[in-house]
């Protein structure tokens, strides 16, 4: 129990430093990228935490899945309150410029907050995990050199793992968009964590380029071109399906609608037809 109380500790901290963050920057409105940055900093922060319960808790603390599934649920629904419209996710930045609601710049300066987050955190789990507070975090400490990676088949399974993956989130977070945060944020956080769970034998389905490269990207088995394929490749091709299905068409690139026709929303009266009937 006292790891899991060192556990909460940590994400309250983590937590409360990505609040600030976002309560200050809101002040300055042209500065709003560095939200992704807080964003992607809270889930990558926590989620490292999560993978550790997972991986050394099981057994060295006694915790069992149903307890990480549920704090997995519980970082994601919390991230989902707090983080608000930012994601900390590459692929939802990208979704936003083929859909011609954000500039080339404002995406690229997305996209890098969101890595800098990444791996900011990435740096604070690995400090924290030195100070070893706890016998599962000194384990952890142990482990951190050679930690597991969460690719555990071959690349085409992978990439295809999390394209499918990226495409069923991508479709129902389109659907959701409009909803209001009531009923979309839970259903979210439902969501990524079944397909999370879900797909934990194959890719642990991240659906999140800044996210994977925290959290495996720096772990031996596989090359850093070989993780960007399943993870970044498998998640930019899987929102690209998803919103074409969605729109039928990609609007930074097709302005013609590929897959649905379109009906005219203006239909002649029917005495207007009458008449011209008679004329």
């Amino acid at each position: 129990m006292s790891g899991l109380n060192a556990s909460l500790g940590y994400f309250v901290a983590v937590v409360i430093f990505a609040a600030s963050v976002r309560t200050l920057v809101r002040k300055w409105p042209r500065f709003t990228f560095i939200l992704e940055f807080a964003s992607s900093f809270m889930l990558v922060a926590c989620w490292l935490e999560v993978q550790t319960i997972v991986e050394v808790g099981e057994w060295a603390g006694g915790l069992g899945p149903d307890v990480t599934v549920t704090m997995l649920f519980v970082l994601l629904l919390t991230h989902g309150v707090i983080c608000g419209g930012t994601s900390g996710n590459p692929t939802l930045a990208v979704q936003g410029f083929l859909q011609l609601e954000a500039t080339t710049l404002l995406t690229l300066l997305a996209v890098v907050a969101q890595f800098l987050g990444a791996h900011l955190a990435l740096l604070v789990a690995v400090y924290y995990w030195g100070l070893e507070l706890t016998d599962m975090h000194m384990i952890k400490n142990l482990m951190a050199r050679e930690c597991s990676t969460s690719l555990l088949v071959s690349l085409l399974q992978g990439f295809f793992t999390e394209c499918v993956c990226a495409l069923i989130f991508h479709l129902v977070h389109l659907n959701l968009r409009r909803r209001s945060a009531l009923i979309r944020v839970p259903l979210i956080a439902v969501l990524l964590t079944f397909l999370s769970h879900t797909a934990r034998g194959y890719t642990s389905a991240y659906m999140n380029p800044s996210l994977a490269y925290g959290l495996t990207f720096h772990c031996p088995g596989f090359t850093f071109t070989e993780y960007a394929v399943v993870y970044w490749l498998g998640s930019l091709t899987g929102m690209t399906l998803a919103l074409l299905l969605y729109m039928g068409h990609i609007p930074r690139i097709f302005a013609k609608n590929l897959l649905y026709f379109q009906k005219t929303r203006f239909r002649v009266p029917k005495a207007d037809k009458a008449e011209k009937k008679k004329q």
